[in-house]
């Protein structure tokens, strides 16, 4: 008993089996089968979404990026050559294994692709990248019986930063651009300010002008009154200042004077000194030479330093530096000169005593200077011969038998007779 047999539009019905020379194809509606000698078979003709993913592939110019896509496809049922190469292809499989047959192809060809544009064909223009999967993979799945509805291409990404950089760059294009419109409203804002705050400033100026003119017109007036009255004050100031300059000179060269004469009666009050203490040293004895040579030296030494610091303070106090120098190198002078006078005459008149008195002077130092060595020995040891004297009567019979032979030494040194210039001095 034959059997009735329907679908709805999302399906299409494949009867084969005797009286068919080929399978009839029915995409929706009904039909009509012997049971046993026909079969009857169903294929769905819903829309699949695939999700393609390609991850990690290499561009054209050999960025990695990965990319997902989204895929609508079907199995045409209006047109009977394409569910016919359906049939033949995917009749009594399943929705999943005709999705992984599509899912596959797709993403194949989003690869190849993937491997023709660059980094920034795909990720300026996603309109050209989906166009050129759609008809690449439409041809293939045509074959297959399998309609592309639609490709869109969802995501694109990378792991080198490669996408962000561009990002990067367009975006800071985009506040270059945004900052450069914002000055140059600035700019405009400024100039019409510049200009009105210009026109505001040419009358301010306008004024300002007119005010200084009257105000150098004044100045100037107020500068001859004054220019007057200064030169009248400064006239009367500079002639009292020459008056007072010149009374101060006359005071000046008047104290001068008298200091000049005071130090000429305090030479000679010196002269008559030293010619007391000359007789005076006459009449001593001991050292004679000696005291007035130093007595001399340390007078004249005094007399000169406090004529230089005289001449000095007199040169500061009367502010006429080359008058004072040249009065205070001619003091020096006058006083070096009488300190050499005194000595000259001093070492003339008492010259041999003055020496006997100096050797005489200096012969326990020049004893103690002989003996030094010894008092600095840790150990002495004599060795004698048995003819002489030995121990410290020995070592003491040696320092005075150098003491001896100086006044040799001094006669043949200075030509001075130690010994006869001392009997000469005792009688």
């Amino acid at each position: 008993m034959p059997f009735f047999h329907t679908c709805g539009p999302n399906e299409a019905m494949v009867v084969s089996g005797c009286c068919l020379g080929k399978p009839l194809l029915v995409p929706g509606g009904r039909v009509f089968v012997w049971p046993v000698i026909q079969k009857i078979q169903r294929i769905s003709l819903n829309t699949m979404t695939l999700v393609i993913e390609s991850p990690q592939v290499y561009t054209q110019m050999g960025v990695s990026i990965s990319v997902t896509g989204i895929a609508q496809v079907k199995i045409q049922g209006k047109s009977e050559e394409m569910l016919r190469a359906a049939c033949q292809q995917f009749l009594g499989k399943k929705n999943k294994e005709v999705q992984k047959i599509a899912l596959e192809t797709l993403e194949g060809h989003q690869r190849a692709i993937m491997g023709n544009m660059t980094v920034e064909e795909i990720y300026k223009d996603r309109k050209k990248f989906s166009l050129a999967v759609f008809d690449v993979a439409s041809t293939d799945l045509i074959n297959m019986g399998i309609t592309v509805v639609s490709y869109t291409l969802k995501d694109i990404r990378d792991d080198e930063g490669y996408l962000k950089a561009l990002g990067m760059a367009r975006t800071a294009q985009v506040k270059r651009d945004a900052r450069i419109g914002e000055a140059e409203a600035r700019r405009d804002a400024g100039i019409r300010e510049a200009m009105a705050e210009q026109q505001r400033m040419e009358s301010r100026y306008t004024n300002d002008i007119e005010i200084a003119k009257c105000q150098r017109d004044f100045e100037l007036k107020k500068a001859l009154y004054d220019q007057e009255v200064n030169t009248k004050k400064a006239e009367s100031d500079m002639a009292y200042s020459l008056q007072a300059a010149k009374t101060k000179q006359r005071i000046k060269e008047e104290q001068m004077q008298i200091r000049v004469i005071e130090r000429g009666q305090e030479i000679q009050v010196q002269d008559q000194e030293i010619i007391r203490r000359e007789r005076e040293l006459d009449a001593t004895i001991r050292k004679p030479a000696e005291a007035e040579k130093f007595r001399l030296e340390k007078m004249a030494e005094a007399n000169r330093n406090r004529i230089i610091l005289e001449a000095q303070a007199e040169a500061d106090s009367i502010k006429m530096k080359g008058d004072a120098e040249a009065f205070a190198i001619e003091a020096k002078a006058k006083a070096e000169a009488e300190q050499m006078a005194k000595k000259a005459d001093a070492w003339k008149e008492y010259q041999d005593a003055a020496i006997v008195d100096m050797v005489l002077d200096t012969l326990p130092k020049v004893a103690a200077e002989i003996a030094a060595p010894l008092s600095q020995a840790k150990k002495v040891t004599m060795v004698s011969s048995g003819k002489g004297e030995v121990g410290a009567a020995k070592l003491t019979g040696e320092v005075l038998t150098i003491m001896n032979k100086l006044p040799e030494v001094i006669e043949g040194m200075t030509g001075i007779n130690i010994s006869k210039s001392l009997s000469h001095a005792t009688r």
